[in-house]
């Protein structure tokens, strides 16, 4: 809960006692008024302290009214700084997961109903949206809790090295194989194997990983025997499957092998309010990087975070949360700071406007062509020359048409007439 202190440094302390002073700053929810002598500024040590740790000053002697000004004046700054609700976020794993729109609490309740169950997940969702961490949850929620967690990004790995980590291989398969090697499939026995943009996968693996599914058992790269393995499946990846089958970039038997179970993972711009609310959530985890105390996000802020598209999603929100925390200047994270300024206001534009702005800007790029010339310019724009002069005039551009001089011309003493 908000609320706002007095600090009175107006009596006499010690250089040393400045530590203790921080020790009770440090409270984020607590917006510090100081009061001090006329002159105390002057030390260094105390400048700093009222700099960094309070929202306003005042000197000795003060009237009662400035005191209740300034003190309520922080305690608006840090309600500014709070979320809207305590409950508002509901916790993934390692409380990384953040949402109460309609999207993520779906979400939320499908997790649930898919951890209870051993059968294969699909998730898909466009990159950024945290769909590794909608498989961390499944697997923390599931029977399988205690046994290994293990990820592979199918996408990142070179197809050439593919098999061989994913299935392992055996001392002496291959120059340089001097010894055993355990894949991340036989890794994952009696756990969660997750493979991320699977999507990706090249096609020779693909046929590998289908014999996998139908066997559950994996054969080493150099090796003689078959090892059963006991792995749930879960996969994720922001292609479009339907396509990549259609294009055969993807076996339709081995997709339908790894969608029994399907989640899709919301995209950033379709959450509304989760979107300040995972900014706060990330500025309280990265706080500790501000080189001065943040009290959150102004006003500007929060209008560009919900203006903007963020077609990185949570990914690029946390890039630009993280870096706004370190390069901020002031005691809340700006649209500035995020890179958003342009985003904070945005006047909607309707069909006439936008239609009369194109043709504006035809016209000015047709003139600008033919350099002036308006029989050329309405040849280009395919209308009459009549119809060029009225649309200049409704446009209200001005303009004076200008054909080149021929060499030695003489200029005319009157202007021609258009």
């Amino acid at each position: 809960m908000a609320a706002g202190g007095l600090l009175d440094l107006s009596s006499c302390f010690q250089q040393h006692e400045i530590a203790a002073f921080e020790s009770c700053l440090t409270m984020p929810n607590v917006g510090w008024v100081a009061t001090t002598m006329a002159g105390q500024l002057q030390d260094a040590a105390l400048r700093r302290l009222v700099r960094d740790y309070c929202f306003d000053y005042v000197t000795v002697p003060y009237s009662g009214d400035r005191i209740v000004d300034s003190v309520g004046h922080a305690y608006g700054m840090v309600s500014l700084g709070e979320p809207a609700s305590n409950d508002a976020s509901q916790g993934g794993s390692e409380g990384e997961m953040v949402g109460s729109c309609d999207a993520m609490l779906a979400l939320f309740r499908s997790i649930r109903k898919v951890a209870m169950t051993d059968a294969p997940v699909f998730i898909s969702g466009e990159s950024g949206t945290g769909k590794e961490l909608t498989a961390v949850a499944i697997h923390e929620r599931s029977s399988r809790r205690n046994a290994p967690f293990i990820p592979i990004n199918c996408g990142a790995i070179p197809p050439h090295l593919l098999q061989s980590e994913l299935f392992g291989y055996e001392r002496g398969a291959f120059t340089g194989a001097n010894q055993r090697k355990i894949g991340r499939v036989e890794a994952a026995n009696g756990g969660t194997l997750f493979l991320d943009e699977i999507g990706d996968l090249p096609l020779e693996s693909q046929a590998s990983l289908l014999r996998f599914l139908q066997e559950r058992k994996v054969e080493r790269l150099g090796g003689h025997g078959s090892i059963e393995v006991d792995v749930r499946i879960i996969s994720a990846t922001h292609v479009d499957m339907n396509t990549a089958m259609i294009e055969g970039r993807f076996r339709s038997d081995l997709y339908h092998r790894l969608c029994v179970l399907q989640i899709d993972e919301p995209p950033l711009r379709a959450r509304g309010k989760d979107i300040e609310l995972l900014a706060r959530h990330m500025l309280e985890r990265f706080r500790k990087d501000a080189s001065r105390r943040l009290r959150g996000f102004a006003p500007d802020a929060i209008a560009a975070l919900h203006n903007y598209s963020w077609p990185g999603n949570v990914r690029e929100l946390i890039n630009r949360v993280r870096r706004a925390i370190v390069m901020s200047e002031g005691r809340a994270i700006t649209a500035r700071d995020l890179e958003l300024a342009e985003y904070v206001e945005i006047v909607p534009v309707s069909l006439a406007q936008a239609r009369e702005a194109a043709e504006r800007q035809a016209i000015e790029l047709a003139l600008l062509r033919h350099r002036g010339r308006l029989g050329d310019a309405a040849q280009e724009l395919g209308i009459s020359r009549v119809t060029l002069y009225r649309l200049l005039c409704s446009h209200g551009m001005r303009h004076m048409e200008s054909e080149p001089l021929a060499p030695h011309a003489e200029m005319p003493s009157t202007m021609p007439h258009l």
